[in-house]
Parts: structure tokens; C-alpha cells; sequence
């Protein structure tokens, strides 16, 4: 039986997600946890998505395959006694044999969280400790640029080589409560480095190192990645994926 659950992590003390020999990954924990459960076999994951080292979750999704006979409540209750206390599994669901939980997103939402004010040390691994003022009304101009469909190849890791770079951002906003700025991205898909890289972008506008129309031309290959920066994993979070 097929089953789609929903969850969450704090990606401080893991390396990345993917499963990796011989490393503490989001994606391994799973693993393991579905190993105990169903019979000692091994069990494959396939999530929405991976996230970079040091990226957190509010919303991941996955499926996998069981053969075991259980109810989705004690699914969950075995998941979450089995893995470790940075990984909570929020959801558990029965889905048809056909689903998948990648191929069929339809958007995904993230948010990223920057201080603005004073240091804050017990905050350093879930909120980017920027702790200077910001030129957020440029920032605010500039964010809409990436709204809509466009090859974002320049803002994503060398690393990532795909057949296309071209997706689609339906949201892009800045929102300032207090010292704390949070950019939300809601799109149809996003790659490697490509959000903190957007972010980081932002962040340079903002410091006004960068023109607030610096995002058009980059985004029409007018300007090399050299403008380009990337901002801190540890201010990312995945919100939610929709179906």
C-alpha cells in the first residue's frame, strides 16, 4: 500500500537531505525508521524535493510502499518514535498506487527569515542573523521582477543541469514584522541555490550595493552571475507542497 505523509525537520545538524553513505541525512533517518517498520526491508523514500544542508521544513511530503497491515494513526506514531527528535511526522495518508509525490506537484511554497536587529544566538540556526537595516522598500520593488515565467538559470547552483531552467513564480512578497523580514516564494518548482541565491540578491539590493532593477536585466542574461549572491541555509524553510 501506498502512503503519503507530511513532515517536518530542522535541517541544522544534517547534511542535506538525499541519503548519503555514512551520513546523518533527513532522507536516511526515514529510511531507517520504514525499515523497522515494514519487516526489515528496505524501504524507498521519494520526496517532493531536496533541500540543501541546512534548510528546514514545515511542509515536506513524501510516499513510499508498505507491506505491513498497519493504521495510518499507528503509521505515524511508529514513524515518530522511531526517528529522531529533529524530524516529526505531521500527516499520514493512504494514496493510490499511481501517486507520486514529486511528478505531481503543482506549487510549492517557501519562506525565508532574516533578522534585521540585534544578534540573537539562540536563533542563529532557524533565522539569518543579518542584524543591519535594509533598503526594503527597493526590495520590495525588486521581488516582483521574478514573478512569472522565466529561465532562472542564473540564479540557480552550476551544479544543477537540467533540460530546462524555466519555471514559473506566481508569488513573490516581502513582509517586515518588527526586526524580522520574510520573503515567501510560491512557484511551480525551484532548483538547486535557486531561492537563497534570489534572496541573496535581494539582500545585496537592499544593502544597496545592487540597483532595485537589477533583476530584470539578470533575468534577460544582460549580466553575468558575478551579481548573483547567495544567502545562508539556515533562514529556508519549505512551507508547504500542494497537489
Amino acid at each position: 500500500m501506498r502512503y503519503l505523509i507530511k513532515f517536518s525537520y530542522d535541517g541544522t545538524l544534517f547534511l542535506g537531505y538525499q541519503k548519503q553513505p555514512n551520513k546523518r541525512t533527513v532522507e536516511g533517518e526515514l529510511e531507517k525508521a520504514l525499515y523497522s517498520i515494514n519487516n526489515h526491508k528496505a524501504t524507498r523514500i521519494y520526496s517532493s524535493g531536496r533541500t540543501d544542508r541546512g534548510v528546514h521544513a514545515l511542509g515536506q511530503t513524501a510516499h513510499f510502499d508498505l507491506e505491513v497491515n498497519i493504521t495510518l494513526y499507528k503509521l505515524k506514531c511508529a514513524l515518530n518514535s522511531l526517528l529522531p527528535d529533529d524530524i516529526h511526522v505531521i500527516e499520514v495518508n493512504n494514496v493510490d498506487e499511481s501517486f507520486h509525490a514529486r511528478f505531481l506537484v503543482k506549487k510549492k511554497t517557501y519562506k525565508y527569515y532574516l533578522n534585521m536587529g540585534e544578534y540573537d544566538p539562540t536563533r542563529r540556526n532557524i533565522i539569518y542573523q543579518y542584524n543591519k537595516l535594509l533598503d526594503i522598500d527597493s526590495m520590495c520593488y525588486a521581488i516582483k521582477s521574478f514573478c512569472g515565467q522565466h529561465d532562472f538559470k542564473i540564479f540557480t547552483s552550476m551544479e544543477a543541469v537540467k533540460t530546462s531552467y524555466v519555471r514559473t513564480i506566481y508569488d513573490a512578497t516581502i513582509e517586515v514584522l518588527g526586526d524580522l523580514v520574510v520573503f515567501t516564494f510560491t512557484g511551480d518548482g525551484f532548483m538547486k541555490y535557486q531561492i537563497r541565491n534570489m534572496v541573496g540578491t535581494l539582500i545585496k539590493i537592499g544593502k544597496g550595493k545592487l540597483d532595485k532593477n537589477i533583476i530584470d536585466k539578470l533575468l534577460n542574461n544582460e549580466l553575468s552571475n558575478k551579481y548573483v549572491y547567495t544567502a545562508k541555509p539556515e533562514g529556508l524553510y519549505l512551507v508547504d507542497v500542494y497537489y
